[in-house]
């Protein structure tokens, strides 16, 4: 009698064991959540869910809500999206709430959306309202030279159609950005700017900015207009300080030209200096040589002596002039 109390206690632990390994692995109260809402779903089917490594309760309670909002939407393609590495629940609720818009959403299309690496949900929901973006500060000079900075606030829609290759939200902001600065950049004043911000939105929405990208730009709103520098008389400033540096650089180089000319004529009058006096050192010898050869007598020599010590004197005597001139 106790041995077969032992043997069935064992049976019923192993029933238990092989039922709630049974229960991890075949999801019952799924199935019968699916059952409950309308949903046929096999258990076979949910086996081979987990055969293929998908966990059933990601297909099949997006399959639920689908159903439920009136979606016709099959299982294997909610199994496909999910094995292709797709946010399933997020594609099922786009769906959802663009029917409720009236938007015209296929569930390749939202798949594909999804697989692109864009929230195919925010799309949706930016499609109903649209969004405000905001414009780092913008700045432009104008034509007399006075820098105006803008911050401009877009509007967009997102568009459903070019959201897969479409460029996002940094390149509208930048040809925003490009169409602010060729505004400000044709004007001839500042002051037309500040009197007709909106002609800033008007030239920049003249581009049609929003093709290829992946939203429709609705307006284009100044938020902000502050004028900034005098950018013009900065850079006259720059170049008239460009120009001192250069005309002084020249004017250096003419003085170093004029100090090595100096120079070199110093050093010519010193060669002249000396040949001078190279040239007075031959004259005894050719005064010697005069007396030697009988060219020249000792009554001439005296004369000539004569001749220097007068000339040595009025040239004294010229010098003493001048300075009491001076004095």
């Amino acid at each position: 009698m106790e041995t077969s109390i032992i043997g069935f206690g064992f049976i019923v632990i192993l029933v238990i064991i092989g039922l709630s390994i049974l229960f991890s692995f075949v999801p019952v109260m799924l199935w019968i959540s699916a059952m409950a809402s309308g949903v046929y779903v096999g258990l076979t089917t949910l086996i081979a869910m987990r055969l293929r490594r998908i966990v059933p309760a990601r297909i099949v309670n997006p399959l639920i809500k689908a159903r439920k909002a009136g979606l016709t939407v099959d299982l294997s393609q909610l199994e496909t999206h999910y094995l292709a590495g797709g946010n399933v629940d997020r594609v099922v609720d786009a769906l959802i709430a663009a029917q409720r818009a009236n938007i015209d959403l296929v569930f390749e299309r939202a798949a594909a959306i999804d697989l692109a690496g864009r929230d195919v949900l925010e799309a949706v929901q930016m499609s109903v309202n649209p969004k405000v973006i905001e414009t780092p500060v913008v700045s432009a000079v104008c034509k007399d030279g006075i820098e105006v900075k803008v911050i401009a606030r877009v509007t967009v829609r997102a568009n459903i159609d070019r959201l897969v290759g479409g460029a996002g939200e940094e390149t509208i902001i930048a040809r925003v950005g490009e169409g602010i600065v060729t505004t400000n950049g044709s004007a001839d004043s500042h002051k037309e700017v500040l009197e007709n911000p909106d002609m800033i939105s008007n030239m920049v929405l003249s581009k049609g900015l929003d093709a290829g990208t992946a939203f429709e730009i609705l307006s284009i709103d100044i938020a902000d207009v502050d004028i900034g520098e005098n950018i013009g008389a900065k850079l006259q400033i720059d170049q008239a300080e460009a120009d001192k540096k250069i005309a002084q650089a020249k004017a250096e180089e003419r003085r170093a030209m004029a100090v090595a000319l100096e120079q070199e004529m110093k050093a010519k009058v010193q060669e002249m200096q000396a040949k001078v006096i190279e040239a007075e050192a031959q004259v005894p010898l050719a005064l010697s040589e005069s007396l030697r050869s009988g060219k020249m007598g000792f009554m001439d020599y005296y004369a000539l002596q004569n001749i220097e010590a007068d000339t040595k004197m009025r040239r004294s005597i010229s010098q003493d002039q001048a300075q009491d001139g001076e004095s």
